[in-house]
């Protein structure tokens, strides 16, 4: 008998996800799939010393302020930004422990590099 050589992806998890953990991070991954909720992420981490005004994210939508606060309130309620008020403007962060949890989700267990080969023998 000979052996045969496959190519297959490598598995991006290491282990199924917890009844827990599944559900906090399925509130995550509800506040960044509203299109203007990832802009206002993405701004706020890219943003020049780690924070943003909110008077510096306002303007890039064509939207009232009331609905620019409620995007970024969904976004805190769900534990990816912290704010902090002084004076009249609240100063946003991004909180890495929570953003580097959804990027984990999808990082892949090996070096990227294309396909594991796995050798199976006949039984």
């Amino acid at each position: 008998m000979t052996a045969v050589t496959i190519q297959c992806c490598a598995p991006i998890a290491r282990e199924p996800l917890s009844e827990t953990d599944a559900a906090d991070l399925a509130v995550m991954l509800k506040a960044v799939a509203d299109p203007v909720r990832l802009r206002l992420l993405s701004m706020i981490g890219s943003h020049a010393g780690g924070e943003a005004c909110v008077c510096d994210l306002t303007d890039a939508f064509d939207l009232t302020a009331p609905t620019i606060s409620h995007h970024l309130k969904v976004l805190r309620t769900a534990g990816l930004i912290d704010g902090e008020r002084r004076g009249t403007w609240v100063y946003y962060r991004i909180i890495p422990e929570a953003v580097n949890r959804l990027g984990a989700l999808f990082a892949p267990l090996t070096a990227p590099g294309g396909p594991v080969e796995l050798e199976l023998t006949p039984a």
